[in-house]
Formats: structure tokens, sequence, C-alpha cells
């Protein structure tokens, strides 16, 4: 997709992008080759140039990212997908001063990881800086803002929240939501769990230092970044079926097992106030 753009050069548009594509010029390189009369001189140049910047910045994201539109930055996915970090956190509440991340879940297509309060936590803000993109949803507004605070760090990754690419292609009402209108229902037992329940467990898994309610609440949180793959993939698809062009679709990989099994009678216990 990116070798498709010219959106992210300073001072070209979509208008203009879309004037480039009409003309029969797919790529950048074919953009290079061509002898379009559709552009003026001097706004080929400098796209020309821009270009040829772009080649020795061809594996760094923020290169595209810090220009793109952010209506149209889900573009650096498909070529940054192996940098790309899933994630998700469990808090004691909304407060960013006040509360707590109870555990985060951390997923790359490849390892899945997890972080809990009062036993691995801090290793979080370690592994993160192992990417340089992430994947969340609501994460500008409630994750990314929470994990600054708690652990005093700046994210600065290239930040892809599908609350709103998901918006931009009809879908909205939350991250279960979602998933249930792009056919990936929960379902078993952990249909129903929410945010809300999420700290109940937390508090009885404190209380109790029952080891089977912090493997429900995992078992959840990871549920949550291993759904953000298969989002992330499918609105992808979605958007460049937008294009007056063919471009080839990413392939949805079979889903991770997830690695933490839900106890029925804890989530029993606490469904009721979900509700």
């Amino acid at each position: 997709m990116l070798s498709n753009s010219f959106i992210h050069i300073p001072s070209i548009g979509r208008k203009t992008e879309e004037k480039i594509w009409e003309s029969g010029i797919r790529t950048t390189e074919e953009f290079i080759k061509s002898q379009t009369n559709s552009i003026p001189p001097r706004t080929r140049e400098k796209i020309i140039n821009h270009i040829n910047m772009s080649g020795s910045n061809a594996e760094d994201p923020y290169h595209y990212y810090d220009h793109l539109p952010s209506s149209e930055q889900w573009r650096i996915f498909k070529r940054f997908q192996k940098y790309t970090a899933y994630i998700d956190i469990e808090t004691t509440g909304l407060d960013t001063y006040r509360d707590k991340i109870t555990t985060i879940a951390l997923y790359d297509g490849e390892n899945i990881k997890h972080y809990v309060n009062g036993i691995n936590l801090d290793e979080f803000k370690e592994d993160i800086f192992d990417y340089k993109v992430i994947v969340t949803y609501n994460g500008k507004t409630f994750d990314v803002p929470f994990i600054e605070s708690f652990f005093n760090i700046e994210i600065s990754h290239c930040h892809l929240d599908l609350r709103y690419i998901l918006k931009s292609l009809g879908y909205s009402g939350g991250l279960k939501s979602c998933e249930k209108q792009l056919g990936i229902g929960r379902g078993g037992d952990l249909d129903g769990v929410d945010g809300f329940m999420a700290v109940l467990i937390w508090n009885h898994y404190r209380r109790r230092k029952d080891k089977k309610a912090l493997e429900t609440l995992l078992a959840y949180n990871i549920e949550d970044v291993l759904n953000l793959e298969y989002l992330m993939i499918t609105a992808y698809n979605k958007k460049i079926q937008g294009f007056p062009f063919d471009l080839d679709a990413l392939e949805i990989p079979l889903k991770k097992e997830n690695p933490f099994e839900v106890d029925e009678s804890i989530v029993n216990l606490y469904r009721k106030f979900s509700y």
C-alpha cells in the first residue's frame, strides 16, 4: 500500500493522489519512470525528490506515519506488520492517577506475552520498545495514556487505534460489539465478561490469592489482543477495497490458542454484577 501512496508527500493531498492514479500510475516507481502531463512540473519534481528520499527510509514506519493524514495512517500496516504489537490493559478503574494497571497482554502475531501487577508488570516497559507499531482498541484515549502515567514513560510508537479505523468503515459500539459485527463472537465462558467484571475478578484474586481467578483474567485480557490481530487485518483488507485498483489482501492467520482457561465458577460468581 505504501508503494501506491503519494499522500504522505508534503503538500500532496488526496485529490492529487487520485489524479496520479487516474493517469494510470499505480506506484511511486512507476511515477519516476512516467512522463505524465497531469501533474505540474514543479509538483512532479517535488514528488520525485520525496520518493527518492523515502527510499532511504523504507524500513522506518515513523517516516510514513508522521506524514500521512491520521485517517490514512493504517496504510503502514502491511509493510510493518512484523514490527507490530497488539496490546491491551486491564486496570482497577478508569482514573489514570488513582487506579492501577492489573494486567497487560501483548501479542506480536507469533508470541503471546502477559504481565501481572506484583509479578512481572515492569517487564512490559522494556519489552514494548522491541516494536515500532502498536495496535489497540481505544488505546489513544485509554490504554496508552494509562501506561504512560503508570510507568512514567513515553509511548512514541506508531499507533493504529482500531476504534477509529473501524468507525471509518461503519463499525462502532466497543471492541466486543465490533468483534460480533465482524463475525468473531467470543461465546463460551468468556461471553459477557467485560472490563467491570475484570476488576471484580482481579479483586477476587488479590483477596483470596486464587490462581484460577488470575488465569481467568489473563484469558480475558489475552483474548482481546488475539482478536485485535483479526480485526486489524480485516480492517486493512476492507480499506484497500476502496481503491481504484486491485491490491493484494492480507491473509488472516489461524488464531493462536489462548494459553489460559476461564474458570466458569468464578465468571458465574460475578456475572450478575455486570448486567
